[in-house]
């Protein structure tokens, strides 16, 4: 069972750039890849989501990539034909008001256009660099949300511990159903016919009493959930949307239980049951 709260972190620092990555996520009912890097590494964005699709299943996951260069590759390009130009007007500017000053080199510099500079931007280095830090970054989160996801199910199995205790108080109660309703229809009967009462229409009352309140049926399913809960719950797969759809059958069989008892010891377990279902259903909203 894995938790779809998790959080990692790793970074690295070479002679020309600093690199960091972070990955946090938290509970949503679908997969929500949010990506955060550096504009000029814009380009490797699908590449980053492909490798996040691959590795989780749900929740909304965060990855932030920093980079900073710390020996840029800066590449100085002249333009020799603006310079020609520059050169070609200052010439003529010279020769039109008499200045005799000859061209120098700094009359030419801060003029613009004349350099141009250019940043070395190879995504596949950049790549390289960023894959081994996202993978290690990527190792310390899944490891972070192994951890929640086994305090998770510790939690969740304590809970549908608590559910089988009060099913298995419900099952022996279940066998004095029909005790209960003899004497209460025979009671009845006696109350108000007396003695003259004929026995079949008692059994006849009893055995519709059986048919309607009985909760055989509700029982053997529930207990059939529960043991499915326990199997789903410890397979390796992202079991949270089949464990929350189980939760639902066991709440619509609890629920049915509720409704048929006549008893006050069934009514206190069913009650017991529902609580500890509830906290079930809220653990697992953060189960992916």
């Amino acid at each position: 069972m894995i938790s779809m709260t998790g959080y990692g972190y790793c970074e690295e620092e070479t002679e020309k750039l600093y690199l960091s990555v972070e990955v946090k996520s938290v509970n949503n009912r679908y997969l929500d890849i949010q990506i955060n890097l550096p504009p000029f590494l814009s380009p490797l964005e699908p590449r980053l989501r492909e490798f996040v699709n691959s590795r989780v299943r749900r929740g909304r996951v965060e990855v932030y990539i920093r980079l900073r260069e710390l020996e840029e590759e800066l590449k100085v390009h002249l333009d020799e034909s603006v310079a020609s130009e520059y050169a070609a007007i200052l010439r003529q500017l010279a020769r039109q008001t008499g200045i005799t000053e000859p061209l120098r080199l700094e009359h030419l510099l801060g003029m613009d256009g004349i350099l141009k500079s250019s940043r070395s931007r190879d995504l596949e280095r950049y790549w390289e660099s960023i894959q081994p830090i996202l993978q290690r970054a990527f190792e310390d989160f899944s490891a972070s949300r192994s951890r929640e996801g086994a305090s998770t199910k510790k939690d969740i199995f304590q809970h549908i511990s608590v559910i089988s205790d009060a099913l298995s108080a419900v099952e022996v109660l279940k066998e004095d159903l029909e005790r209960y309703f003899t004497e209460t229809v025979r009671d009845k009967f006696l109350e108000v016919a007396g003695d003259e009462v004929e026995e079949s229409r008692i059994l006849t009352e009893i055995a519709a009493l059986m048919v309607k309140y009985s909760i055989n049926e509700e029982l053997v399913r529930l207990r059939g959930h529960l043991e499915s809960f326990t199997q789903i719950a410890d397979s390796q797969d992202g079991v949270g949307k089949k464990l929350d759809f189980l939760a639902q059958e066991i709440h619509r069989e609890i629920n049915t239980i509720g409704s048929k008892s006549v008893q006050y010891d069934i009514s206190t377990s069913v009650v017991a049951m529902k609580d500890a279902l509830e906290n079930v259903r809220e653990q697992l909203r953060n189960v992916e």
